[in-house]
């Protein structure tokens, strides 16, 4: 069946990130485009309309930039966090092609706000943490952010500004219905594609003010258009360029990586007086995974068992 659904989802231009460059106007993105995969990972929750949105728009934002790691172990998180907003914590995460999202919020105070779009109706005052993970390269950098603007897009355009002075352009759409959405990331890189060397990139380049203008006649629709194949869209843009580069599209997978064993590896690291002490009333160290909202119950033979 899930071979039936990625097979059927390639075949409607959805659930795929697709890279691309621009050689000439030193300018590399990322096109991405959700279906069944979101629909999968909002099921795992009764996420109302507006909650439901604002994690797909997170989503799309976690793949555009979890598909620029080469590092096939590295993860990209993205992390909302507020002091007293109606959502106190959204967090999705990247690995290889693989994408979870969490929303935790306030379900009464939800209701009494009067409009859904606004950013900070939601989030109150907050940040926005990007966090990439190499393993491989045994790094890990961090850049944060307020929480500011008045979309997701714009959190994540300050983000590139302020942290890694890279000029972007991020735009992110969901579809009327709710089952579809996508996102497209733009940036200009004078000093080349790789290395951290461009961080001090001129933010006032002719080039780049091409780019993003051209990129900027996007339209909602297009992105959230699930029978427009990405490199049309891309061609759409930019067709008047010299060459654009489309890479190897990356298929998108849900990627909770709760299981039993690995659960029960973690508790196996605390002392037993530790592990007595998280027994709840049915005899179980009941584990929760807000991912996919499931519970692991692990029993104390369990672990005595895993120890032999």
């Amino acid at each position: 069946m899930a071979s039936n659904q990625q097979d059927a989802a390639q075949a409607a231009h959805v659930d795929e990130a697709l890279g691309f460059t621009i050689p000439s106007q030193h300018a590399r993105g990322r096109v991405v485009r959700l279906g069944p995969l979101l629909d999968e990972i909002l099921s795992a929750h009764d996420y109302p309309a507006p909650i439901a949105r604002i994690l797909s728009e997170a989503l799309v934002m976690t793949a555009l930039l979890g598909s620029l790691l080469k590092e096939p172990e590295g993860q990209l998180t993205v992390q909302a966090q507020t002091e007293a907003g109606i959502i106190d914590l959204l967090v999705c995460d990247y690995r290889n092609g693989e994408l979870r999202g969490y929303v935790r919020f306030d379900q009464e105070r939800l209701s009494e706000v009067p409009t859904h779009r606004d950013l900070f109706a939601l989030f109150g005052k907050g940040y926005l943490a990007i966090t990439f993970d190499l393993p491989a390269a045994d790094e890990r950098y961090q850049g944060i952010v307020p929480l500011e603007g008045g979309s997701l897009a714009a959190a994540a355009e300050s983000y590139f500004g302020q942290s890694e002075q890279v000029p972007s352009l991020v735009r992110l759409a969901v579809d009327d219905t709710g089952h579809v959405a996508g996102g497209i990331l733009i940036q200009h890189l004078p000093e080349g594609e790789e290395g951290r060397e461009r961080i001090h990139t001129r933010l006032d380049h002719p080039e780049w003010e091409h780019v993003r203008a051209l990129a900027e006649t996007i339209k909602a629709s297009e992105l959230s258009d699930a029978e427009l194949p990405l490199e049309t869209l891309l061609w759409r843009l930019f067709h008047e360029e010299e060459e654009i580069r489309a890479l190897s599209a990356i298929p998108l997978t849900k990627g909770c990586r709760c299981n039993f064993e690995y659960v029960r590896s973690v508790i196996s690291r605390f002392g037993e007086e530790e592990q007595r002490d998280m027994v709840d009333s049915d005899g179980f160290i009941s584990v929760d995974c807000e991912f996919c909202s499931r519970v692991f119950p692990i029993s104390l033979s369990d672990l005595a068992a895993s120890s032999e």
